[in-house]
């Protein structure tokens, strides 16, 4: 039987539907990300055809990354749904590790360090 795949939790849910609305690059939610910006807010950002003062979004989100911190893109970039994938396999392998600790701690022998 194959394993299901958990669906990512309403905040990335919220990333993954902007990335898709927005049409912006894994790279720049990552950069979206790490500026601290609001999915829901991206809107208002991105109104760039009935306010020509205002830059597209993709290209504001790299100048501000780029102002604050001195790069043009982050260093690796992942995918929403990979990030979720690891912090899922990360989360699962602490609760294991847990377990097994629990499990040791009830049938007296020493714990694993």
């Amino acid at each position: 039987m194959a394993k299901k795949t958990k669906k990512p939790n309403q905040k990335m849910q919220k990333w993954i539907e902007a990335r898709k609305r927005h049409h912006l690059s894994h790279a720049q939610i990552h950069m979206a990300r790490e500026l601290g910006m609001n999915p829901a807010k991206l809107g208002k950002i991105d109104n760039h055809k009935q306010q020509p003062w205002k830059l597209p979004l993709p290209r504001f989100i790299e100048e501000l990354y780029f102002k604050r911190f001195g790069k043009t893109s982050p260093g690796a970039v992942l995918s929403i749904e990979e990030r979720c994938r690891l912090e899922a396999a990360k989360k699962e392998e602490r609760r294991t590790a847990r377990s097994r600790a629990v499990d040791s701690t009830t049938t007296g022998e020493a714990p694993l360090r």
